[in-house]
């Protein structure tokens, strides 16, 4: 008697909470609104990640006009065409991995749609002007993130030193025994670089190591004379730059 007592509870208990579930309150039942809710979250996700990943085509970003002396320059390296057949496009380069990153990077990249609506380099003589400004800014954030993006798919844990050619070897030894980052050499890989961009790089280098902003680097102890040396030394053996 008392297990039937017990289970006509139970059942009792249920249908409650059954009929809560999809009794109409106000307008719509909590089931209703629940379960809408949960597909509208689901598509509203899939279309926010769809215009992530669209806004990280080749094809998107140089869709604008001031962006064809990039693509140039683009088309004319080792990230565009190489014996090994992978390619590196804009977002590899430009877009975090991460997401918290990612979703930062996407935020700020609404000011280049502002410089695009204003027409700040939208002839060939106004990129040349801010070329060293631009330029700069990037090289910022590559120091900032210890070139995050580069090491996506290039790392030192993974370079087998005795295949390299001798200067590759020894110059990656040198990054390494002094915590550099990769940004340090390799200015100008994808894109030409301006005019007194030696200069404007040890002015960069400078700036973040007397920057509260900088803390990565000072955890990672990076050695900013050793920098400094190899600065001094590539500007002495290419004058021209």
């Amino acid at each position: 008697m008392t297990e039937n007592n017990n289970s006509a509870a139970h059942q009792g208990f249920f249908r409650r909470i059954w009929n809560w579930f999809w009794t109409p309150s106000g307008v719509l039942s909590v089931g209703f609104t629940l379960i809408v809710g949960f597909l509208a979250g689901i598509l509203f996700w899939g279309a926010f990640n769809w215009s992530m990943e669209m806004t990280n085509t080749e094809e998107f970003c140089t869709g604008c006009h001031t962006m064809e002396t990039n693509l140039g320059e683009y088309r004319e390296t080792i990230h565009y065409n190489n014996r090994s057949g992978v390619r590196a496009i804009c977002s590899d380069c430009h877009v975090p991995k991460e997401w918290n990153h990612k979703v930062k990077a996407k935020v700020m990249a609404v000011k280049d749609v502002y410089h695009e609506l204003m027409g700040t380099i939208d002839t060939a003589e106004k990129y040349e002007s801010h070329r060293l400004q631009m330029a700069a800014q990037t090289w910022t954030k590559m120091k900032q993130s210890d070139s995050r993006e580069c090491r996506n798919c290039h790392k030192f844990d993974y370079m087998d030193f005795t295949v390299q050619e001798g200067r590759a070897a020894s110059e990656h030894q040198r990054a390494l025994d002094n915590n550099m980052t990769c940004i340090d050499c390799h200015q100008g890989i994808a894109h030409r670089l301006p005019e007194g961009y030696q200069e404007e790089y040890k002015r960069v280098v400078d700036e973040l190591g007397l920057s509260p902003k900088s803390e990565p680097q000072k955890d990672a102890m990076i050695d900013l004379d050793g920098i400094r040396g190899y600065l001094n030394q590539n500007s002495k053996e290419n004058p021209g730059g």
